[in-house]
């Protein structure tokens, strides 16, 4: 197993930091730093913020898995900065995502990395297409890109049969949807336009 290079380490620290004190301090933290739909506790930093709180160990595990095995390889390929600017513009679009989704539908507080990692996801699948991914359940080998296509269906059947379902399945789709727009703008390509 390599070593994790230092964001990745860094996020994956502070992600798992701030769970433990979230859970010591019996989900304090989930009132002031969850994202919460507009009209009700929503406060401009729960943009960035929510992205730092998980619901269960489960979720953080997950999360952070994902992290280790998306955006080291990421951050060794573009450096640091470039790495950072994909993650959080993954966040951002994730939570403006969600933030509509309430509107339209309703909600509760989203917590979580997921968009972040969902943008990961999506650029991992964009830079090594044809890389081979295994499913932990089912073990099945799969090309990347075909794990980004799958993942992505998956999450628009899921949030459209059940919008409101817990699990913030648009997000994760606008995380995707960062991650391409910030790929494209570096890559010169619209709706950025040309360089």
């Amino acid at each position: 197993m390599p070593p994790l290079p230092p964001l990745t380490q860094a996020l994956i620290l502070a992600n798992v930091a701030i769970y433990a004190l979230d859970v010591l301090l019996g989900g304090l933290l989930t009132n002031w730093f969850a994202l919460w739909p507009l009209g009700s506790a929503f406060m401009p930093w729960q943009i960035g913020t929510y992205a730092f709180l998980h619901g269960s160990f489960g979720h953080l595990f997950f999360n952070m898995l994902g992290l280790w095995m998306f955006g080291s390889e990421l951050e060794r390929l573009w450096g640091g900065k470039r790495y950072l600017q994909l993650y959080f513009a993954s966040v951002l679009t994730a939570a403006l995502t969600q933030l509509v989704v309430g509107l339209l539908f309703g909600g509760a507080p989203t917590v979580g990395a997921s968009g972040g990692l969902f943008g990961l996801l999506l650029a991992y699948g964009m830079m090594f297409p044809n890389r081979t991914i295994m499913l932990l359940i089912p073990p099945i080998p799969m090309k990347a890109k075909t794990f980004v296509v799958v993942f992505g269906v998956l999450e628009l059947a899921l949030g459209v049969y059940s919008p409101t379902g817990g699990v913030a399945h648009f997000a994760h789709l606008g995380g995707m949807l960062g991650g391409w727009l910030m790929i494209r703008h570096w890559r010169g390509q619209g709706p950025f336009g040309r360089r």
